[in-house]
């Protein structure tokens, strides 16, 4: 029926997200997610140039970077399949996945992601460590980095600048530049508070 996978999968995608009544919030993941399953480049991608073209605006397309889990993420790439993709990629960030190897565990901070890339992204999902306990420095150092990400933005939207007032009031005025290590040490402060707080409760 179809002359290729891609059109195949666009036609189905479009159809379902009509059929949705097109919800602002409609992902596509595709086979090609990553840098590294491009054959031979993403802008060179026979496959990823019909989704492109295909896919219907509205939705959105997910992306992990140069390989399933990105330990840099930088502008020029991100503009590289923004171009092929005819719209913003949604980063699906496995930095911190652990679902392939429970030996691993990741509890740095979130790093290895260019300044500025928000205004490049149509949005961000993090993958966590399958541990629950584990995610508390993950997600508190994605929030830092959000903030600063917000506060880099020439017209944060009113939704953004109510997220900016609301970090700064939960940590303090800060000069909006990223620091991994000083948000490693936020986050370490807030977590050794949050498990002296859950000592002191009754039957911990």
């Amino acid at each position: 029926v179809f002359p290729s996978l891609a059109q195949a999968q666009a036609s189905v995608a479009n159809e379902v997200y009509q059929e949705l009544g097109q919800p602002s919030v409609f992902l596509f993941c595709p086979t090609e997610y990553c840098s590294s399953l491009c054959s031979p480049s993403p802008s060179q991608s026979c496959y990823l140039q019909t989704i492109g073209q295909e896919l219907l605006p509205g939705i959105g397309v997910i992306w992990t970077g140069p390989k399933v889990v990105s330990q840099e993420l930088s502008a020029v790439l991100l503009e590289e399949v923004e171009a092929v993709l005819r719209r913003c990629p949604v980063i699906w960030d496995n930095l911190y996945a652990n679902d392939y190897d429970c030996r691993r565990v990741f509890l740095g901070p979130y790093m290895g992601r260019a300044p500025g890339l928000m205004s490049r992204l149509h949005g961000l999902l993090l993958n966590p460590n399958c541990e629950l306990q584990a995610n508390f420095i993950p997600i508190h150092t994605l929030g830092t980095w959000f903030r600063s990400e917000l506060g880099s933005c020439a017209h944060p939207d009113h939704a953004g600048m109510e997220a900016v007032a609301a970090l700064e009031d939960s940590q303090g005025a800060q000069d909006g530049s990223y620091s991994p290590q000083e948000a490693l040490e936020l986050a370490l402060r807030d977590w050794v508070a949050e498990i002296n707080q859950q000592a002191l409760e009754p039957g911990r």
